[in-house]
């Protein structure tokens, strides 16, 4: 699966990790908040800030590594 996911251009990989990590982060942060006393939609937005931040540390290790 790494191989695979290595083979694709960087633009093809920032489409795939936003496609699994930004839904992922927004749902968790939208159903933790209620937990934490927040509101459930800036919860979200937090989980997407979260989420699109694996998107900057591969670009990161992307041009450090090349």
């Amino acid at each position: 699966m790494i191989r695979w996911f290595q083979s694709k251009d960087l633009a093809v990989q920032l489409i795939i990790l936003a496609v699994v990590f930004d839904p992922l982060g927004f749902a968790s942060g939208y159903l933790i908040a209620p937990s934490l006393e927040i509101a459930p939609l800036y919860g979200g937005i937090a989980g997407l800030i979260a989420g699109s931040s694996v998107l900057s540390f591969h670009v990161l290790y992307t041009s450090m590594n090349k």
